[in-house]
């Protein structure tokens, strides 16, 4: 059934294209109803207005607290137009229904996101007639459009054109669909901002407010469907609030996993680092005075896995550092043992217009990469009260990001050799890098650069002779990071058979005495990090 639009309603705190879509309602005989600045702007614009309180007979009051809470306003939204009772109800109290209604609400996540902003600044913008009219409106789809973004706008008129004036079914019931998300989204970002205030970690409702971004390819696997959604902006630099630049393939589930697990590692890095991830993993790492060299170092950690991997840098790309990732494999990987070399993702916090030109036009894989740039990366801005989500069938498990980092003042150094400058700093790179890869985990550094790495093994000795193999001549005198302690001595046992100089772990197994003495008989020095990183 289609409803021609004799009256609608205009109350918007984002006036972006409000000003045009009025003058069309206008143009097609639409009567506008409207408030407060909404309705100066309107009839400052030269289009025909009512003004609220000439509808309800009652001024706008309370510092506007008051002004659409009232039975003219929700009996207008709210009758079935096809109920006698409800039509003999709007003509005994003079009530004109209402057939469109374009409403957004007081910008309250923009507010509590500003610096300095007061509690009672975050309370008197939250929006109570706006939610309670866009209810009302969604509830009676069936006689009434409910409008609530810009980008709506020209849909609605759009098919208001091809109506004479009407819009069809479909439309108003997609349009409640939206509406419907919005309020929830909205009550949830009130709620989380209360609970923050409260101290409320964990509360006894969580409600996540997020953003459909884009239909993905497909999930995990062909057969399972999957889609982006962003969490609201926070101000920490990450995937979420990455732009993709123009070119390249459709992202999809599987990259934007491997490319977040990317560039969470790099951003542990103050100095120029790479890291290169396949299947969630990073199989390269490196830090350097020049990012250029980070990033060499990072992809000679393992040739063979960087084929079709994730790329992340926490530098700037530009055209020197484009033509040598692009030419990773004739520089470096055909020397190195590789077959070839592509990459899936480069994410990086900017790319020079002439390095995006490099990546596009060199090879033929370069016009398929994905560029992802992060803006600026901006250490101090972490977002604390962003949880980490599990899913469980039926359930979701809900803990505190890890971000625990490189602690020197908790170290303790419990064996007879300790570790030179040099060796502390590849343990801190190992200890980082450990963090960042699938439990159980061993991880070898040597000169700044990853240079072995076992990963999710169900045992930790396994762990490491897949690190040990894969690091080869490069284990002798290398840093070996572990994200769990040694329950047994074995692993020390054979990192010194490798020839690993020092080890970083947690410490706190009872038998941390028995491995202190397998540390020393094969004179390596061991640091306890007092802290474990578990990452299943």
């Amino acid at each position: 059934m289609d409803v021609k639009i004799r009256t609608a309603l205009v109350s918007v705190s984002n006036k972006d294209g409000i000003l045009e879509f009025a003058k069309q309602l206008s143009g097609m005989g639409v009567k506008i109803i409207s408030t407060g600045g909404t309705a100066r702007a309107l009839a400052e614009a030269g289009i025909d207005v009512v003004s609220i309180d000439a509808v309800t007979g009652f001024p706008e009051m309370m510092d506007g607290r008051v002004k659409t809470l009232h039975p003219k306003i929700h009996g207008g939204l709210l009758a079935l137009r096809d109920k006698a009772d409800h039509a003999a109800a709007l003509k005994e109290h003079n009530i004109e229904p209402i057939d469109l209604v374009c409403v957004n609400l007081y910008p309250f996540e923009q507010t509590v996101a500003k610096a300095g902003c007061t509690f009672e600044e975050a309370i008197e913008n939250i929006d109570i007639g706006g939610p309670s009219m866009v209810r009302s409106a969604s509830k009676n789809h069936k006689y009434v459009t409910v409008v609530t973004s810009p980008a709506q706008y020209g849909r609605v008129i759009e098919e208001m054109r091809a109506k004479n004036g009407a819009v069809g079914e479909a439309l108003r019931k997609d349009c409640a669909r939206v509406a419907f998300g919005l309020t929830a989204a909205y009550d949830a970002a009130i709620s989380k901002y209360l609970n923050g205030q409260a101290g409320v970690h964990y509360p006894e409702r969580i409600s996540l407010a997020v953003t459909k971004q884009a239909d993905l390819r497909y999930g995990e696997n062909p057969h399972q469907t999957a889609a982006f959604y962003t969490l609201p902006p926070s101000g920490e630099t990450s995937v979420g609030s990455a732009a993709m630049l123009e070119g390249g393939s459709a992202i999809s589930f599987n990259n934007l996993l491997d490319v977040n697990a990317a560039f969470e590692l790099a951003k542990e890095f103050a100095e120029p680092a790479a890291v290169v991830v396949k299947h969630l993993n990073p199989c390269g790492c490196a830090i350097d005075d020049d990012i250029r060299t980070a990033y060499e170092k990072a992809y000679l950690g393992d040739v063979v896995s960087a084929f079709g991997g994730i790329v992340a840098l926490n530098r700037k790309v530009d055209v020197k550092l484009a033509e040598t990732i692009m030419e990773s494999y004739s520089l470096f990987g055909k020397a190195a043992g590789a077959a070839g070399f592509f990459a899936e993702v480069i994410i990086a916090p900017q790319f020079d217009a002439e390095a995006v030109k490099a990546i596009r036009t060199m090879k033929e894989w370069g016009q398929r990469v994905r560029l992802m740039a992060t803006g600026p990366i901006d250490r101090t801005r972490i977002d604390r009260t962003e949880f980490d989500v599990r899913c469980i069938v039926g359930g979701l498990l809900l803990q505190e990001r890890d971000l625990v980092g490189w602690e020197p003042d908790l170290l303790e150094y419990p064996t007879k050799v300790k570790p030179t400058p040099e060796q502390l700093e590849d343990l801190r790179i190992a200890w980082l890098t450990a963090k960042h890869v699938k439990s159980n985990t061993i991880t070898l550094v040597s000169g700044r650069k990853l240079v072995g790495v076992g990963a999710g093994q169900m045992n930790r000795v396994e762990s490491g002779f897949i690190a040990f193999k894969n690091a080869g001549a490069a284990a002798k005198g290398a840093a070996m990071g572990s994200d769990a302690f040694f329950p047994f001595p074995d692993n020390v046992v054979n990192a010194g058979k490798a020839g690993i100089a020092c080890i970083v772990q947690p410490g706190g197994s009872k038998k941390d005495d028995e491995t202190i003495a397998a540390a020393d008989a094969a004179g390596i020095a061991m640091v306890f990090a007092k802290k474990r990183h578990f990452k299943h």
